[in-house]
């Protein structure tokens, strides 16, 4: 029987929601959807074992995999060299900026840079389809924004949205479909053929995976609709985000699940950090410092970051390294000196430890990784070569927080709650990528921030050092509680309030979210899902 497919109008639907590519998503969910909501089912009973006390370890079920030699497809030739790749939302002017930047590579995010009402997801596909033609441009009062030349463009990559998210504008049979399934299959549609006709082909990032049978659902996915479209096997191409602590322990098997299609993995760091507060939320011993204090030179993230170099180079994957949250201000530039030297300090580091490639957040930031990487690899594609035997990661190692004394602190307490609030106006407004006290900030940046405030309400952290406000005494030694928290809001909002920049309406909403989110009694698994419901 014939299930009832609606979607909201959207000016570009004769684009993008065309009866044939509406077919194709229709079909994706009918044959997925089920295997998804399992997956999160399975998310869920995970939780409550590792609420009960159980930690990761490396599985025994699949040591063989881990044991026996095999490599995974050799990257087409648009991919084989990764050394800088830029990141952005699917918003037209910063899709032509970041393909004319000089990276090798643009990720296109749907995810978590960008803020999923209905207009950006559906312009988001009309400005992928504009990318892979070559016509994407943009003329509006103040200049022209056009391509460059073919040879001079970054390689287009595209993040469709994680597996816990829905689309509500698109419902088949009452039930909203997946984002991921919707993001990926009209993106697929419409380019596939385009893209590989043009030289290089559809190639995604893949984020959010806690293991590898959610990976082993992207490859059924992937091999079903290269089969519906009539490509070949292998056609789309992916590289997996590792940004959840339980994946860092199935990195082999996420690669030998998507053998037929991946390229490499990716140290997802921003995210990874959020996943150890909530994966762990019950556990003080896995309570977070400030979070400007875990940084890549912190044991557990060193640890992780060389095991995924390792493991990758190992199968013949590229390795590819995660977002400094730095960013130039070209009216400042003092600002802008320091974040390039942070920026050159992380490249550095990422290029010696034998990484294939590195992401940036902004054009300016470009030169500064790649000569970080062009002085390690020269003329090399990358450095699969190194195979970091050196490197033995154990479980402890992985999951050991070290919480350095005085740690957690009224500045950073103060500061996630700013950020915190200000990056949800800014996603409730419709941006998902924002410039926030000169660090960009996304919804993984903004769920670390909301987390480590949760953490330390239920854990009854003290603070240290001194606060500036009004109200109670902003002294060492106070316990965070939700009284404070909910002060430290009203001082923000307070301020906020007065600045133009601001809707009332949005701000409040912002406020609301956020508490949802950081002062729960049990802890929420995304702030997007809530926000979500918030957006047209």
């Amino acid at each position: 029987m014939t299930q009832k497919v609606t979607f909201t109008p959207h000016p570009a639907a004769d684009r993008v929601l065309t009866a044939a590519a509406v077919d194709f998503v229709v079909d994706l969910h009918h044959r997925f959807d089920g295997r998804r909501r399992e997956i999160l089912e399975a998310r869920v009973e995970r939780q409550a074992r590792l609420d009960a006390g159980e930690r990761p370890e490396f599985r025994s079920d699949t040591a063989g995999v881990r044991q026996h030699d095999w490599l995974v497809p050799e990257a087409p030739k648009a991919l084989a060299d990764r050394r800088v790749e830029i990141t952005g939302p699917v918003e037209r002017k910063m899709m032509i900026n970041a393909l004319n930047s000089g990276a090798r590579v643009f990720m296109a995010d749907f995810e978590d840079a960008n803020s999923p009402t209905w207009d950006n997801v559906v312009a988001g596909q009309v400005n992928l389809q504009d990318a892979v033609r070559r016509t994407l441009e943009l003329v509006n009062s103040e200049r022209s924004y056009q391509l460059k030349p073919e040879d001079q463009l970054a390689t287009l990559v595209v993040r469709p949205r994680g597996w816990h998210l829905t689309e509500k504008h698109f419902v088949v049979g009452g039930e909203r479909v997946s984002a991921s399934l919707f993001d990926f299959g009209l993106y697929l549609f419409h380019n596939g053929r385009e893209s590989l006709d043009r030289g290089f082909g559809p190639y995604y990032y893949l984020p959010k995976l806690e293991g590898h049978l959610e990976a082993r659902l992207w490859n059924d996915v992937m091999s079903h609709a290269e089969d519906q479209l009539g490509l070949a096997r292998g056609a789309v191409r992916a590289t997996v985000l590792i940004e959840t602590i339980t994946a860092a322990f199935e990195m082999d098997e996420i690669l030998w699940e998507l053998r037929d299609h991946i390229c490499g993995l990716n140290a997802g760091r921003w995210d990874y950090i959020f996943s150890v507060a909530k994966r762990f939320h019950c556990d003080p011993a896995f309570v977070l410092p400030d979070r400007s204090l875990v940084t890549m030179t912190t044991p557990f993230m060193r640890s992780y970051t060389e095991l995924l170099v390792k493991t990758c180079h190992r199968r013949g994957a590229h390795a590819i390294g995660g977002m400094s949250a730095f960013i130039p201000n070209r009216r400042k530039p003092e600002v802008t000196e320091e974040a390039l030297a942070k920026v050159t300090e992380d490249k550095k580091r990422e290029a010696g430890d034998g990484f294939d490639g590195t992401w940036v957040a902004h054009p300016d930031l470009v030169p500064t990784a790649m000569a970080e990487f062009d002085a390690v690899l020269g003329d090399r594609p990358h450095q699969l070569e190194r195979r970091r035997a050196e490197v033995q990661v154990s479980p402890d190692q992985l999951l050991v927080v070290d919480r350095p004394p005085n740690g957690i602190t009224w500045a950073g307490l103060q500061t996630n709650i700013s950020v915190g609030l200000r990056y949800l106006h800014a996603w409730l407004s419709g941006t998902g990528a924002a410039a926030i006290d000169d660090l960009m900030e996304d919804a993984a940046t903004a769920e670390i921030s909301r987390a480590q405030v949760w953490q330390w309400v239920h854990h009854q952290m003290r603070l240290s050092g001194a606060g500036a406000g009004s109200g109670s005494p902003r002294t060492t030694d106070t316990v965070v509680t939700v009284g404070l928290v909910r002060q430290l809001l009203d001082e923000t909002v307070d301020k906020l309030a007065g600045d133009p920049a601001y809707d009332q309406e949005r701000l409040t909403q912002a406020r609301e979210v956020f508490e949802q989110v950081a002062l729960a009694d049990d802890f929420p698994t995304f702030l997007t899902l809530p926000a979500y419901e918030l957006l047209p």
